[in-house]
Protein backbone atom coordinates (compact mmCIF):
# COMPACT_ATOMS: atom_id res chain seq x y z
CA UNK A 1 0.00 0.00 0.00
CA UNK A 2 1.29 3.36 -0.95
CA UNK A 3 1.79 5.51 1.79
CA UNK A 4 -0.76 8.98 1.93
CA UNK A 5 1.24 11.81 1.47
CA UNK A 6 0.81 14.99 3.55
CA UNK A 7 1.72 18.24 1.94
CA UNK A 8 2.14 22.06 3.14
CA UNK A 9 1.38 24.04 0.70
CA UNK A 10 2.93 28.37 0.81
CA UNK A 11 1.04 30.24 -1.21
CA UNK A 12 3.45 33.14 -2.33
CA UNK A 13 2.67 37.17 -2.54
CA UNK A 14 5.52 39.63 -2.54
CA UNK A 15 8.00 37.50 -1.53
CA UNK A 16 6.21 36.11 1.40
CA UNK A 17 3.63 33.13 2.23
CA UNK A 18 0.22 34.66 2.58
CA UNK A 19 -3.09 32.79 3.32
CA UNK A 20 -6.63 34.04 3.10
CA UNK A 21 -10.52 32.17 2.41
CA UNK A 22 -11.50 31.70 -0.86
CA UNK A 23 -8.76 33.34 -2.24
CA UNK A 24 -9.29 36.41 -0.74
CA UNK A 25 -8.52 38.34 2.43
CA UNK A 26 -5.27 37.34 2.24
CA UNK A 27 -2.87 37.70 5.88
CA UNK A 28 0.91 37.18 6.19
CA UNK A 29 2.58 33.71 7.26
CA UNK A 30 6.20 34.17 7.38
CA UNK A 31 9.51 33.50 5.52
CA UNK A 32 8.65 30.73 2.32
CA UNK A 33 11.97 29.45 3.00
CA UNK A 34 12.34 29.72 6.46
CA UNK A 35 8.58 27.78 6.56
CA UNK A 36 9.88 25.25 4.26
CA UNK A 37 13.08 24.21 6.24
CA UNK A 38 10.39 24.02 9.08
CA UNK A 39 7.92 21.17 7.00
CA UNK A 40 11.14 19.72 5.48
CA UNK A 41 12.19 18.98 9.32
CA UNK A 42 8.94 17.68 10.75
CA UNK A 43 8.48 15.02 7.45
CA UNK A 44 6.40 16.43 5.20
CA UNK A 45 6.43 14.28 2.28
CA UNK A 46 6.17 16.93 -0.36
CA UNK A 47 5.87 20.86 -0.32
CA UNK A 48 3.87 23.16 -2.89
CA UNK A 49 5.43 27.08 -3.54
CA UNK A 50 2.81 28.80 -5.68
CA UNK A 51 3.30 32.69 -6.80
CA UNK A 52 -0.81 33.44 -6.42
CA UNK A 53 -0.64 37.09 -8.61
CA UNK A 54 2.33 35.99 -11.37
CA UNK A 55 0.16 35.15 -13.67
CA UNK A 56 -2.43 37.90 -13.28
CA UNK A 57 0.34 39.81 -13.17
CA UNK A 58 1.45 38.96 -16.49
CA UNK A 59 5.20 37.88 -15.09
CA UNK A 60 7.39 34.84 -14.34
CA UNK A 61 7.22 32.99 -11.26
CA UNK A 62 10.22 34.26 -8.69
CA UNK A 63 13.12 32.15 -9.80
CA UNK A 64 15.24 33.19 -7.00
CA UNK A 65 13.11 32.40 -4.23
CA UNK A 66 12.59 28.94 -5.58
CA UNK A 67 16.44 28.26 -5.55
CA UNK A 68 15.84 29.63 -1.96
CA UNK A 69 13.41 26.98 -1.02
CA UNK A 70 14.89 24.79 -2.94
CA UNK A 71 18.23 24.70 -1.17
CA UNK A 72 16.60 24.85 1.91
CA UNK A 73 14.63 21.09 2.05
CA UNK A 74 15.48 17.90 0.50
CA UNK A 75 11.96 16.55 -0.22
CA UNK A 76 10.20 16.73 -3.53
CA UNK A 77 9.14 20.37 -4.75
CA UNK A 78 6.69 21.47 -6.87
CA UNK A 79 6.51 25.29 -7.74
CA UNK A 80 3.31 27.01 -9.76
CA UNK A 81 2.61 30.54 -10.78
CA UNK A 82 3.07 32.18 -14.05
CA UNK A 83 4.21 29.05 -16.01
CA UNK A 84 3.88 29.68 -19.73
CA UNK A 85 5.52 27.13 -21.88
CA UNK A 86 8.49 24.64 -21.58
CA UNK A 87 11.32 27.46 -21.36
CA UNK A 88 9.66 28.45 -18.29
CA UNK A 89 9.32 24.99 -16.76
CA UNK A 90 12.87 24.63 -17.70
CA UNK A 91 14.14 27.72 -15.71
CA UNK A 92 11.95 26.15 -12.72
CA UNK A 93 13.50 22.72 -12.50
CA UNK A 94 16.97 24.10 -13.30
CA UNK A 95 16.56 26.00 -10.09
CA UNK A 96 15.38 23.51 -8.02
CA UNK A 97 11.61 22.23 -8.33
CA UNK A 98 10.98 18.69 -8.94
CA UNK A 99 7.55 19.35 -10.56
CA UNK A 100 5.85 22.12 -11.84
CA UNK A 101 2.40 22.93 -11.24
CA UNK A 102 0.55 24.77 -14.44
CA UNK A 103 -3.42 26.20 -14.49
CA UNK A 104 -4.12 29.05 -16.77
CA UNK A 105 -1.74 28.26 -19.28
CA UNK A 106 -3.11 24.83 -19.79
CA UNK A 107 -6.75 26.22 -20.12
CA UNK A 108 -5.51 28.57 -22.45
CA UNK A 109 -3.69 26.22 -24.49
CA UNK A 110 -3.52 22.47 -23.27
CA UNK A 111 -1.20 21.76 -25.73
CA UNK A 112 1.70 22.51 -23.48
CA UNK A 113 0.89 20.04 -20.96
CA UNK A 114 1.90 17.68 -24.09
CA UNK A 115 5.00 20.16 -24.57
CA UNK A 116 6.32 19.31 -21.41
CA UNK A 117 5.55 15.80 -20.49
CA UNK A 118 7.51 15.37 -24.06
CA UNK A 119 10.38 17.29 -22.85
CA UNK A 120 10.39 16.27 -19.23
CA UNK A 121 8.02 13.55 -18.38
CA UNK A 122 4.52 13.14 -16.87
CA UNK A 123 5.83 12.60 -13.71
CA UNK A 124 6.91 16.58 -13.80
CA UNK A 125 3.95 18.09 -15.05
CA UNK A 126 0.84 18.43 -12.54
CA UNK A 127 -2.41 20.27 -13.57
CA UNK A 128 -3.46 22.62 -11.24
CA UNK A 129 -7.27 22.88 -10.78
CA UNK A 130 -9.25 25.38 -9.22
CA UNK A 131 -12.64 24.14 -9.24
CA UNK A 132 -15.81 25.94 -8.19
CA UNK A 133 -19.40 24.79 -7.89
CA UNK A 134 -22.30 25.68 -10.52
CA UNK A 135 -24.95 23.99 -11.17
CA UNK A 136 -24.84 20.38 -10.16
CA UNK A 137 -20.99 20.20 -10.99
CA UNK A 138 -18.28 22.58 -10.99
CA UNK A 139 -16.08 24.86 -13.21
CA UNK A 140 -12.48 25.34 -13.84
CA UNK A 141 -11.07 28.81 -12.46
CA UNK A 142 -7.77 30.39 -14.04
CA UNK A 143 -5.96 33.81 -12.91
CA UNK A 144 -5.69 32.87 -9.09
CA UNK A 145 -9.40 31.93 -9.01
CA UNK A 146 -10.19 35.20 -10.84
CA UNK A 147 -12.05 33.66 -13.66
CA UNK A 148 -14.13 31.18 -14.95
CA UNK A 149 -12.47 29.15 -18.20
CA UNK A 150 -16.02 27.77 -19.09
CA UNK A 151 -15.28 24.20 -18.75
CA UNK A 152 -16.43 21.07 -16.72
CA UNK A 153 -13.85 20.55 -14.11
CA UNK A 154 -14.18 16.55 -14.36
CA UNK A 155 -14.25 16.91 -18.18
CA UNK A 156 -11.23 19.00 -18.04
CA UNK A 157 -8.98 16.29 -15.69
CA UNK A 158 -9.68 14.03 -18.14
CA UNK A 159 -8.46 16.39 -21.19
CA UNK A 160 -5.64 17.84 -19.16
CA UNK A 161 -4.16 14.29 -18.62
CA UNK A 162 -4.70 12.85 -22.10
CA UNK A 163 -2.47 15.62 -22.94
CA UNK A 164 -0.05 14.59 -20.53
CA UNK A 165 -0.08 15.52 -17.08
CA UNK A 166 1.09 13.24 -14.69
CA UNK A 167 -0.62 14.62 -11.45
CA UNK A 168 -3.52 16.80 -10.40
CA UNK A 169 -3.33 19.16 -7.86
CA UNK A 170 -7.39 19.68 -7.21
CA UNK A 171 -8.66 22.98 -5.46
CA UNK A 172 -12.03 23.46 -4.05
CA UNK A 173 -12.39 27.29 -4.41
CA UNK A 174 -15.47 27.05 -1.91
CA UNK A 175 -13.97 25.18 0.30
CA UNK A 176 -10.33 27.29 0.53
CA UNK A 177 -9.44 28.61 3.61
CA UNK A 178 -12.94 28.02 5.13
CA UNK A 179 -11.94 24.57 7.55
CA UNK A 180 -14.94 22.97 7.31
CA UNK A 181 -13.59 20.02 5.88
CA UNK A 182 -12.17 18.61 1.94
CA UNK A 183 -14.85 18.79 -0.65
CA UNK A 184 -15.45 15.02 -1.19
CA UNK A 185 -17.84 15.15 -3.33
CA UNK A 186 -15.79 16.79 -5.89
CA UNK A 187 -12.64 14.57 -4.94
CA UNK A 188 -14.44 11.49 -5.84
CA UNK A 189 -15.62 12.71 -9.03
CA UNK A 190 -11.89 13.77 -10.43
CA UNK A 191 -10.58 11.13 -8.84
CA UNK A 192 -13.16 8.19 -10.21
CA UNK A 193 -12.37 9.85 -13.90
CA UNK A 194 -8.86 10.17 -14.39
CA UNK A 195 -5.74 7.22 -13.72
CA UNK A 196 -2.95 9.63 -11.71
CA UNK A 197 -2.97 10.33 -8.16
CA UNK A 198 -4.85 13.67 -7.29
CA UNK A 199 -4.03 15.78 -4.65
CA UNK A 200 -6.81 17.41 -2.40
CA UNK A 201 -6.71 20.76 -1.19
CA UNK A 202 -8.82 23.32 0.35
CA UNK A 203 -11.00 22.82 3.74
CA UNK A 204 -8.58 21.20 6.15
CA UNK A 205 -9.56 22.73 9.12
CA UNK A 206 -9.12 19.63 11.77
CA UNK A 207 -6.99 16.12 11.96
CA UNK A 208 -10.43 14.79 11.32
CA UNK A 209 -10.47 16.65 8.13
CA UNK A 210 -7.68 14.50 6.63
CA UNK A 211 -9.37 11.37 7.96
CA UNK A 212 -12.11 11.74 5.75
CA UNK A 213 -10.75 12.48 2.77
CA UNK A 214 -8.03 9.10 3.46
CA UNK A 215 -10.83 6.87 5.02
CA UNK A 216 -13.71 7.60 2.38
CA UNK A 217 -12.21 8.76 -0.42
CA UNK A 218 -8.90 6.89 -0.49
CA UNK A 219 -7.17 9.98 -1.88
CA UNK A 220 -3.71 10.03 -2.61
CA UNK A 221 -2.48 13.04 -1.02
CA UNK A 222 -3.54 15.70 1.36
CA UNK A 223 -2.76 19.79 0.74
CA UNK A 224 -3.18 22.31 3.78
CA UNK A 225 -1.54 25.64 4.34
CA UNK A 226 -3.57 27.80 7.12
CA UNK A 227 -3.68 24.98 9.75
CA UNK A 228 0.28 24.33 9.28
CA UNK A 229 1.43 27.87 8.87
CA UNK A 230 -0.47 29.33 12.29
CA UNK A 231 0.46 25.59 14.04
CA UNK A 232 -3.27 24.61 14.76
CA UNK A 233 -1.91 21.52 13.27
CA UNK A 234 1.65 20.05 13.17
CA UNK A 235 2.48 17.47 10.58
CA UNK A 236 4.47 14.97 12.85
CA UNK A 237 1.70 15.00 15.40
CA UNK A 238 -1.19 14.63 12.45
CA UNK A 239 0.59 12.12 10.91
CA UNK A 240 1.16 10.06 13.96
CA UNK A 241 -2.73 10.40 14.70
CA UNK A 242 -3.60 8.71 11.17
CA UNK A 243 -1.36 6.46 11.68
CA UNK A 244 -2.75 5.49 14.92
CA UNK A 245 -6.45 5.08 12.75
CA UNK A 246 -5.14 3.14 10.21
CA UNK A 247 -4.30 5.40 7.37
CA UNK A 248 -0.36 4.61 5.59
CA UNK A 249 1.68 7.34 5.96
CA UNK A 250 5.49 8.12 6.54
CA UNK A 251 6.54 8.89 9.69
Amino acid sequence: MLAKRIIPCLDVKDGRTVKGTRFKDLRDAGDPAELARIYCEQNADELVFLDITATNEKRRVLVDLVSKVAAAIDIPFTVGGGINSVDDIGLLLGAGADKVSINSAALDDPRVLMEAAKCFGSQCVVLAIDAKRSGNGWHSYKNGGRTSAGVDAIEWARLGTSFGAGEILLTSIDADGAKKGFDLELYRSVASAVSVPVIASGGAGTKDHFLEIFQECDADAALAATVFHFKEIEVPALKRWLGDRGVAVRV
